[in-house]
């Protein structure tokens, strides 16, 4: 059934989770351009985009659909960690190790327990 409350539930994390990923490659990113001014002598040009991204990710963190924004926030530091292995890989080029790779999972699990367990009415 096409509005049934499953559909919709899932539908929602898909949304979320979604909405988390863009958050922290945005968050990721503008932080990487402060890195890349200061510890690889990048020009201070490297800072506008970087703001920019910084813009971006407070912005999506607000489209996630949660009652308290610490929920919102903690849930995201969750995906925000397993989106800096991810970056670790494809930007940096250094492969993650099982550690990093259980750790992310563990991450994910918790976040996604701290946004979507059931709430008393």
């Amino acid at each position: 059934m096409a509005g049934s409350p499953g559909m919709r539930m899932g539908s929602e994390m898909a949304s979320a989770f979604l909405i988390y990923v863009a958050a922290a490659l945005a968050e990721i990113a503008g932080c990487f351009a402060f890195w890349a001014w200061l510890r690889l002598d990048r020009s201070p040009w490297w800072l506008a985009p970087g703001v920019a991204c910084l813009v971006a990710f407070a912005w999506l963190l607000t489209r996630i659909e949660a009652d308290f924004a610490g929920r919102a926030f903690a849930a995201y530091g969750g995906v925000y960690i397993a989106s800096s292995i991810a970056w670790l890989l494809v930007a940096e080029g250094q492969r993650p190790d099982r550690w990093d790779l259980a750790g992310g999972a563990l991450c994910l699990i918790g976040a996604a327990v701290i946004l979507f367990g059931p709430r008393p009415a």
